[in-house]
């Protein structure tokens, strides 16, 4: 779908009222340096707008129909000279098709106007205190000047209801982007790969990553690229990337470019010095044949729920095989004597953000999957360095 259709199908869902989204706010970094700037994904899957100090206001009409009201920073000539080009009032209705457009210091006046006469206010409470306040604060002085029933918003509902349900399956454009951020993110992966060395730094793999991305046309690691050798791989979130590869170890590399503003999510591990030994090759393998088990469970109406299992009952299999588990696998599994090795689920879902939006459960069950749903298949093996319990060839692998 388009931005227009997008919005046009939360107006129709909407009923009547009006919905507000912000901007992602800009975040400094140290003193007057900001972070890179990264536009919130509901407020980008609306409208393909990546200004920060922005607001969408939709107002639905009850009868399926409604506009499209943007505020933004308004142009100024001095400050674009610093900060590049701004799309102004003009360039809101003209490039991004807004029916109104204001600058974003008339906010609270026109919102107010906005709300007056809705039964209900679309929005997310508790996201980002500051927008929480600016609301609230319309919200009061229009309650307080009310003169007849109805003349206000009596209801706050959740514009995530509508906007992540419709995010949760992905369209065929959504997919072939989905689809092109994956081929960078391979393109990443397999350079890193070749890049690897006895004696070189983490660091290194991550600056080859970093590098393919962007030369592919990649905006960004979709996150923080994780890169461990030897034991660093154990640790889930390991951030340092500052190690030594040596001789003989595995590295694990958990990264992903993010194309279109959206996400990818891969991680591999390999031999650093390009061959695996016995051992580690009995281990990949079990992780392999997990993941191939998973990714055959995936298909429409199926549960994350199952896609874990089929993973789990692979892994333990696998873990008795190493020598890391001990009895009968249906009773290991039953008993979760797994998870010292393996303390994470399978999979999440995937899109514009890494662990993107969706609901995982409906009426207290795991949810059945859609067409167009993308979810990651990632099973693993963490072994510490200091499990004694762990067959000292496979201590430190990950």
């Amino acid at each position: 779908m388009s931005f227009r259709e997008r919005r046009a199908a939360v107006l129709k869902a909407m009923g009547q009222g009006v919905a507000v989204c912000f901007a992602a706010p800009v975040f400094v970094r140290n003193n007057d340096v900001e972070h890179e700037y990264r536009q919130d994904s509901d407020f980008y899957y609306l409208t393909g707008f990546d200004e920060p100090e922005s607001v969408i206001v939709l107002v639905a009409d009850g009868q399926g129909g409604g506009k499209f009201v943007l505020f933004v920073r308004p142009s100024d000539p001095e400050r674009e000279v610093w900060d590049g080009r701004r799309a102004g009032v003009e360039g809101a209705i003209k490039v991004h098709g807004a029916d109104e457009a204001y600058p974003i210091e008339m906010l609270d006046k026109k919102l107010a106007e906005l709300m007056r006469g809705q039964p209900r206010l679309y929005f997310r409470l508790g996201r980002h205190r500051p927008h929480d306040e600016i609301v609230l604060r319309v919200l009061e002085h229009v309650r307080a000047r009310g003169r007849a029933p109805h003349g206000w918003p009596t209801a706050i509902v959740e514009l995530d209801e509508i906007v992540h349900e419709m995010r949760w399956r992905k369209d065929g454009a959504e997919q072939d982007v989905m689809q092109r951020a994956a081929d960078i993110t391979a393109d990443g992966h397999l350079a890193a790969m070749a890049r690897a060395r006895p004696g070189g730094r983490e660091y290194e793999l991550e600056a080859v990553l970093r590098e393919a991305y962007r030369r592919h046309g990649a905006e960004r690691c979709a996150y923080q690229p994780i890169v461990g050798a030897g034991a660093n791989a154990t640790t889930l979130h390991y951030r340092a990337n500052a190690d030594e590869l040596r001789d003989g170890d595995l590295v694990l590399i958990d990264s992903g470019a993010e194309y279109g503003y959206y996400a990818c999510d891969v991680t591999r591990t390999f031999p650093v010095n390009g061959r695996f030994t016995p051992t580690q090759r009995a281990a990949y393998q079990v992780v392999l044949d997990a993941q191939l088990a998973s990714i055959a469970a995936c298909r429409p109406g199926c549960t994350l729920d199952e896609v874990h299992q089929a993973s789990l009952e692979v892994l333990v299999e696998g873990m008795v095989k190493l020598g890391l588990l001990a009895g009968d696998p249906a009773k290991l599994l039953a008993d979760g004597a797994y998870k010292p090795y393996y303390m994470h689920r399978t999979s999440h879902f995937l899109g514009m953000d890494v662990h993107d939006v969706g609901t995982y459960f409906a009426a207290g069950k795991p949810r059945p999957l859609d067409p167009g749903v993308v979810l990651t298949v990632e099973p693993g093996l963490y072994i510490s360095p200091r499990d004694e319990r762990a067959p000292a060839e496979l201590r430190g692998l990950g």
